[in-house]
């Protein structure tokens, strides 16, 4: 999987994710109650209002029963003064003042009307909303229930997005794994056959083949010391270095055929100088 693709898959995962929050329906429902206890306050609130205006206009009506009874008190004094006019008076003003009374038992009335609607609303509304809630938490719970459901059957089956995620993950890793083993027995391979020497060794394939030659002497000279310990022919053993020998030295004649004179007047310096040794 490139860049682009892996890049693509985590994006759409990230919106997949943010999808589904916002169609989860736990939190629908707890909007939908918060509403619901919204509009319950506000009720309250109002019936508060209400209350609070009814009180007033009673405080008002008993001041003005207080004053009628005072024009009352005003105007049988007047009269016991013999000052008519001035009962006349207070009860103009008692008159007065009861009909204010009377607007004021009306706007009472029409209070105490509007509180009760709203007080049957409030509990109308309380009711419904212990309803909702009750609901509400049998259908998050039920909601809960099934999440946890999916999410256990698509762990299992592998089917989840974070499953997919980590699958292709260890297929990366696998991939990488093989392709790492692969260049590793490859260049084993070339260092064994001699294709590619060690950075660290000035050997080249010459030493190599030296070296190779005086195990196999090594090896030759076990061998003679085991046939000498179990009774064999020392002939056969003469026979098989002269054979050796005779090998060598074809091989040599042929080599020497078709080598570069300077180099095998250097070999041949060699020979003496080991020979003198």
């Amino acid at each position: 999987m490139g860049i682009l693709s892996r890049t693509s898959y985590v994006i759409r995962s990230k919106i997949n994710a943010l999808l589904n929050r916002a169609e989860d329906p736990s939190e629908t429902l707890d909007y939908s109650y918060e509403q619901m206890r919204d509009e319950l306050q506000e009720v309250k609130q109002g019936i508060a209002d209400l209350t609070t205006q009814k009180k007033r206009l009673e405080m008002q009506r008993r001041r003005l029963e207080e004053n009628i009874n005072k024009h009352n008190e005003q105007a049988r004094e007047a009269v016991n003064q013999d000052r008519e006019d001035l009962a006349r008076r207070a009860l103009e003003k008692k008159k007065q003042k009861m009909n204010q009374i009377e607007d004021l038992e009306g706007q009472i009335a029409n209070l105490q009307e509007t509180q009760d609607t709203l007080v049957d609303k409030k509990n109308q509304l309380e009711n419904r909303i212990e309803e909702f809630r009750t609901k509400k938490e049998s259908m998050k719970a039920r909601y809960e229930a099934a999440e946890a459901s999916a999410r256990v059957s698509e762990a299992i089956t592998g089917a989840g997005d974070e499953m997919a995620d980590v699958s292709q993950s260890i297929e990366r890793a696998e991939e990488r794994t093989e392709e790492m083993e692969a260049r590793s027995a490859a260049l084993d391979e070339l260092e064994e056959t001699g294709a590619l020497d060690s950075a660290l060794s000035d050997k080249d394939s010459i030493d190599r083949e030296l070296e190779n030659l005086s195990s196999d002497r090594e090896v030759e000279k076990e061998l003679e010391t085991l046939r000498s310990d179990m009774g064999k022919e020392s002939g056969n053993g003469n026979k098989t270095e002269s054979e050796t020998d005779s090998t060598v030295e074809t091989e040599t004649d042929s080599d020497t055929e078709s080598a570069d004179p300077e180099v095998e007047a250097e070999l041949e310096e060699l020979r003496d100088d080991d020979s003198n040794t």
